[in-house]
């Protein structure tokens, strides 16, 4: 036990002497969201004039970017994202920030086949036996450090220590420097409080839920509005495996409501990927032995979600077109955030027996100019990025009920999602479907 304390006495620097080992060229890995490195690439920032064409690879950035903030030109730093958030769209539209497409089940795959310099990630305390847990993200982060020239530990006493399954921790002996941080406190996901139409729509999955379910949810307001509707339902034993861990899990679990009693793998394990929430959740998640953290190439593996029966995956889209295909990372050409696991737990959970994708829509939305626009188009808008390919998709949920898309022809389609759509926009909708040769004269509408 004393060898890994003199281990870590050795290797631990402060950041601005572990940034020194980064040359001109390098490729730095961050992991995603919480993990991603903070006052290490704060102390790096200061070296911008002493370095050139630094690249950096990271998932929805919620530290502050020191490197962007200090080199607004792009001139010496250069961000690209895996997925992208708030703060990465707006570096984004600057020219400050690019994207890198991808299915997120791929990620270990991909990193492990791509040029890799550094890796830093913040982590928890190492424990007595000489581990630090990656704490609220495992995700790619051994398929980085196999790559990297120089493992960098920056040590934050508020990331939870979180248990797992795989890849969720790493030894003292692993690493090169160790940087105990000043311990800001962890970025915190606020509460989204459900709209009115959001929870109408929880409603119509919720009544379509059977006890034993095993769930995945995504971000935003309609996971929050399942996630309450469900703590205050008579469902029981309900499972989770689920790329993302929300706040709603939490009130669930508190509510007696996910027991995993039901699950094939797994079993009695709350099992995710990556979290993002509120303090509350992460003090939830701290050595709670009901959680497992595993490597995103598990929890997103179609195959692996497909092995528990009556799976719910549970994402939100942007718009959706007459014949199935889904948009749900992008305005036209622009983009929002990334494919990240949806197509895979839409895969995932069609394969699973009696499981259920559902895909969640808002019938309208108001744009710049203060106009309703119907979300159920057409054709997508020019440059939209299809992020759920029309062969793929299941359950289409709106305001006004569900369409399950599988099986049918291009003029079932048209009729299904027509049905669903806001009343005001039908008719418009029906004349379109007609141009494309998607509509017969016995169509109908409910």
């Amino acid at each position: 036990m004393n060898n890994c304390f003199d281990e870590y006495n050795k290797k631990l620097v402060t950041a601005d002497e572990a940034v020194k080992v980064i040359k001109s060229g390098d490729w730095i890995d961050y992991p995603l969201v919480l993990c991603a490195a903070n006052e290490l690439e704060k102390a790096l920032s200061k070296r911008k004039n002493e370095l050139e064409d630094i690249k950096f690879r990271s998932t929805m950035s919620v530290w502050p970017r020191y490197c962007i903030e200090t080199d607004p030109d792009g001139l010496h730093f250069c961000w690209n994202s895996w997925h992208f958030s708030n703060a990465d769209r707006k570096n984004a539209t600057k020219g400050l920030a690019y994207y890198i497409p991808m299915k997120f089940s791929e990620q270990v795959a991909m990193t492990r086949n791509i040029h890799t310099d550094i890796f830093m990630v913040t982590v928890s305390p190492m424990d007595k036996h000489g581990y630090f847990s990656f704490g609220a993200a495992s995700s790619a982060s051994w398929a980085s450090i196999e790559n990297a020239r120089y493992v960098m530990l920056e040590v934050n006493t508020n990331m939870p220590r979180v248990l797992g399954g795989n890849q969720e921790c790493i030894h003292i002996s692993q690493i090169d420097y160790v940087v105990e941080s000043s311990n800001p406190p962890l970025p915190e996901l606020a509460p989204v409080q459900p709209s009115p139409v959001e929870n109408i729509i929880a409603e119509h999955i919720i009544n379509r839920m059977r006890n034993g379910s095993c769930l995945q949810l995504g971000i935003g307001g309609i996971p929050s509005a399942v996630g309450s509707l469900v703590a205050h339902s008579d469902l029981k034993d309900l499972g989770v495996h689920s790329e993302m861990y929300v706040d709603a899990f939490v009130d669930m679990t508190l509510a007696d409501k996910i027991t995993g009693a039901c699950k094939n793998i797994d079993k009695y394990k709350q099992v995710f990927n990556f979290a993002f929430g509120t303090r509350r959740m992460y003090d939830f998640m701290d050595d709670n032995p009901g959680l497992a953290s595993y490597s995103v190439d598990y929890v997103n593996s179609s195959e692996i979600i497909s092995r528990n029966d009556n799976v719910v995956s549970i994402n939100a889209c942007l718009e959706v077109d007459l014949f199935g295909q889904v948009c749900s990372e992008s305005i036209g050409p622009r983009q929002i955030s990334g494919t990240g696991g949806q197509l895979d737990f839409v895969e995932g959970a069609f394969k699973s027996k009696g499981g259920q994708s559902f895909l969640c829509i808002p019938s309208t939305f108001e744009n710049k100019d203060g106009e309703t626009v119907s979300n159920i188009k057409a054709i997508l808008t020019p440059g939209a990025i299809v992020t759920d390919p029309r062969t793929t998709t299941h359950m289409l949920v709106t305001e006004y009920g569900v369409g399950n898309l599988k099986g049918k022809s291009t003029w079932e389609r048209a009729e299904t999602l027509i049905n669903i759509a806001h009343p005001r926009f039908r008719d418009e909708l029906i004349k379109e479907a007609q141009k494309m040769n998607i509509w017969r004269k016995t169509n109908r509408i409910y």
